[in-house]
């Protein structure tokens, strides 16, 4: 069986942690920020981890699982 393949579009969004899951960025952060509330802004900064079937899916396209 060939050696799989890391998919370059998703290595340069998501990120593997240490404990395996799989962490991304939130969108919606580029531009028009001033009508967004302080709150959401705060909340946009951070990253956050990606959940079930779909981190299956990144980690498999990463070439991890």
């Amino acid at each position: 069986m060939p050696k799989a393949k890391t998919k370059k579009s998703v290595a340069a969004r998501m990120k593997i942690t240490k404990s395996g899951k799989v962490k991304c960025w939130h969108s919606k952060t580029s531009h028009m920020m001033v009508r967004r509330s302080r709150k959401m802004k705060r909340k946009l900064r951070k990253s956050t981890l990606v959940k079930g079937a779909i981190a299956r899916t990144m980690k498999r396209l990463l070439g991890k699982g």
